[in-house]
């Protein structure tokens, strides 16, 4: 989602390519004894490939994902993404040894994975100290015209503004007030969008090319659409009409500019139900992850129908790639559904939460809805009889197993 998965799946085609030759040359050859040992990640973290580039992106959703399905993450992995912070309030995408690494000299902190942290911290509750921090560090790397870039002092883009504006609403900022120079988030965004009268009208630019042109491209339109309506990562069905066409007026400029993005994604989603890769080498090859995506950008607009035809085609299609690409894959898997009220324990026959959940460390047993029966149990109690009633009951019912199992031990053997 966003930069993360782009920044990852580069890095792994780096490590990929410069390891082939030697795969090669010698691929018959048996193991070397000396062979250096798998690398063992913290048990906390979700996913078990290497996280040195988006370590704190695919715990973060994971997180959301958990939560927007009243799941309880396990303490630790809440600790971990807690424990990655840096003491200038700025998150990187892995930091192997927490205690002591020095953030702000050695570890490249980038505004994605500060913000994405930002949110989930946010939606567990809990975390003020550390969100107002990063919250704080967001501010202090602003652009001047009001957007943010991936790593400080970097260009602004539309997916780290739109990222940073949902952490700035999660953590109860109004993005609007947030200001540098005189501009806002959504002046930068304003500025990324491109206008009716071109070809691809309505799409954002990820960010304007060396000539300055702005080209169409889905996953940063997906983000547009939610950072212009002032969402995060985490949305709940909107009410708007559905967006058919890219049009010119007629509404305040943020607000046209989500609708145009999502005519864009609905027109190029119209043929086939899903959005198609830009990779170099995976031409007409679906893409997956931006699908998902502009589910939730077309929900958080105009609500579950507008996303029908999407997400039905990643029901259908997504099993096999969220089970190779991991935890951040079933995280927006998961947000989709939720975007578009759709039951992510039963998405295309799949338990999507089941899924996320066994790629980390197991949740903690109850669910918010489990908390919140077991309080209004302990208010009250319909029965005429008392809860000591039951409690006999079941010291009656424990003490005849006791009998069961202790005859069974003295039955013949078989």
């Amino acid at each position: 989602m966003y930069v993360r998965r782009s920044a990852a799946v580069l890095a792994a085609a780096v490590v990929i390519g410069a390891a082939a030759p030697a795969i090669a040359a010698d691929s018959s050859a048996s193991p070397s004894p000396s062979a250096s040992p798998k690398p063992q990640y913290p048990a906390e973290l979700y996913g078990t490939t290497d996280p040195t580039y988006d370590g704190v992106w695919r715990q973060s959703l994971a997180l959301l994902a958990q939560d927007t399905a009243g799941v309880k993450p396990a303490k630790g992995a809440v600790e971990w993404l807690v424990g990655q912070q840096c003491a200038n309030g700025a998150f990187a995408p892995y930091r192997a040894d927490a205690a002591t690494a020095d953030c702000e000299a050695k570890t490249p902190v980038d505004t994605n994975n500060t913000a994405a942290a930002v949110q989930a911290l946010a939606a567990l509750g809990g975390h003020d100290a550390a969100t107002a921090k990063a919250v704080t560090w967001l501010k202090s790397v602003q652009n001047k015209d009001g957007g943010w870039g991936y790593m400080p002092g970097g260009a602004s883009d539309t997916n780290s503004t739109s990222v940073v504006i949902g952490a700035l609403v999660a953590a109860g900022e109004k993005p609007a007030d947030v200001r540098k120079d005189g501009k806002t988030a959504y002046d930068a965004l304003n500025k990324l969008a491109l206008p009716c009268k071109d070809d691809d009208g309505g799409a954002f630019a990820f960010q304007p090319d060396k000539k300055g042109k702005l080209l169409a491209n889905a996953d940063a339109t997906a983000a547009g659409v939610l950072g212009s309506l002032g969402k995060g990562l985490v949305v709940s069905p909107g009410k708007d009409a559905p967006a058919t066409r890219c049009v010119s007026e007629g509404l305040p400029a943020s607000q046209q500019a989500a609708v145009n993005g999502a005519a864009h994604l609905t027109d190029a989603l119209a043929k086939n139900g899903h959005l198609t890769s830009t990779l170099p080498g995976a031409e007409d090859q679906p893409d997956y992850g931006n699908t998902a995506d502009a589910v939730v950008a077309l929900a958080a607009l105009s609500g579950a129908d507008a996303a029908a035809k999407p997400l039905r085609w990643l029901e259908q299609n997504s099993a096999k790639w969220a089970e190779q690409s991991g935890p951040a894959a079933y995280a927006q898997l998961i947000l989709a559904a939720h975007a578009t009220g759709t039951d992510p324990r039963d998405f295309g026959g799949a338990d999507l939460v089941e899924q996320l959940n066994a790629t980390g460390p197991a949740p903690q047993a109850a669910t918010k809805a489990t908390d919140e029966a077991e309080k209004k149990d302990a208010k009250k109690d319909d029965s005429p009889f008392g809860v000591w009633w039951y409690v006999g009951i079941f010291l009656v019912v424990g003490i005849g197993i006791g009998f069961l199992l202790s005859g069974r031990k003295k039955g013949p053997q078989a």
